[in-house]
């Protein structure tokens, strides 16, 4: 199935492609280390909890902590109270840590031994695969 085309379509096209296209791949994924370098917790580092494709927008531990009011019996809470739980951020406010480096860095992505394997552009270092898979 074809995309429709027209000017319409070219502003308010949605951001997802199609089924048949392939996905880009993904460079940020569930476990990684990053870094926001954006928004009022720039600066601030940890590991990516969760990733939302659709939305473009990724979990990380520490960052954007929402404050949530429980009732008792809510989600298995029988005492209910307050609990604290990250939100999402833009995918595109996170940089990948580089380990060598300790710094944020950019990433591309390279056939090594015939896989595909995230890679610094700065130092050359190949990411290790995350831990949480």
């Amino acid at each position: 199935m074809e995309a429709p085309t027209g000017h319409l379509y070219a502003l308010f096209a949605h951001p997802l492609p199609l089924e048949t296209e392939t996905r880009p791949v993904q460079r940020i994924r569930k476990g990684d280390l990053v870094q926001v370098i954006s928004g009022s917790d720039k600066g601030k580092q940890g590991r990516v909890l969760a990733i939302d494709l659709a939305r473009g927008r990724v979990r990380v531990e520490k960052v954007r902590v929402q404050k949530r009011h429980l009732k008792p019996g809510r989600k298995g809470m029988r005492t209910g109270g307050i609990v604290e739980q990250e939100g999402y951020v833009d995918a595109s406010n996170v940089m990948l840590v580089d380990a060598s480096r300790s710094a944020p860095g950019r990433v591309k992505i390279e056939t090594r031994d015939g896989k595909r394997v995230r890679v610094f552009s700065k130092s050359g270092t190949a990411l290790a695969e995350p831990a949480s898979r």
